[in-house]
């Protein structure tokens, strides 16, 4: 039997996966959580074989929490469900210690075998992520703006970011007002969710 613990704030969907999960004779839904602090200590006290875990909870850095999980839970996989198919969520969500990756718009069929494939230790990611995320929409970005918004992503200072790129700081103001402008977003932190949504980052 695979037990498994489901994060995923949205009650409609987190209940959805439960009852996908539980409607398979190998399958066993141990704990089911709505925020993702918690996971660390809750996957410690349960001992899940497979945690699916939502990569964009609300309020919370969840590849820091992952990170952490897999530190002190090392024999549990973790299976992300997530919207942004970017190369860069990919690689960051892998890097975190995440071993499967998947859209949350996979078929039930499919969820339960990539649940039961991360559960004997293969890495998987489910083929239209894939393809999402190595076919990156074209987006209005230069790269230039994109090496901006990126390093703007990590938290940095407009000063920062131009040390750190080598341009001037009064370039650096330039780019991100054009990038605000071209994502038809009202300050950074919007115009990075945006690009990350859209895979153009």
């Amino acid at each position: 039997m695979i037990r498994i613990m489901i994060v995923e704030e949205m009650g409609l969907l987190r209940g959805a996966l439960r009852a996908v999960l539980s409607s398979e004779d190998d399958l066993e839904v141990i704990a089911d959580l709505s925020e993702g602090g918690d996971v660390p200590a809750m996957a410690a006290r349960n001992r899940p074989d497979v945690v699916l875990v939502d990569l964009e909870l609300a309020g919370t850095d969840m590849l820091a929490v992952l990170r952490r999980l897999t530190l002190e839970v090392p024999g549990c996989a973790v299976l992300g469900l997530s919207r942004q198919c970017s190369p860069e969520a990919l690689q960051e969500a892998l890097q975190a210690g995440v071993r499967g990756f998947i859209g949350k718009d996979v078929p039930p069929a499919e969820l339960a075998r990539l649940v039961r494939a991360v559960a004997r230790g293969e890495r998987v990611v489910d083929p239209v992520a894939a393809v999402a995320a190595l076919t990156p929409t074209a987006g209005p970005l230069t790269g230039r703006e994109r090496e901006v918004l990126r390093a703007a992503a990590k938290g940095l200072p407009s000063k920062e970011i131009a040390r750190a790129l080598y341009l001037a700081h009064g370039t650096v103001r330039n780019h991100l007002s054009v990038i605000l402008r071209k994502t038809g977003t009202r300050n950074r932190l919007e115009a990075i969710r945006r690009a990350q949504q859209e895979g153009w980052m």
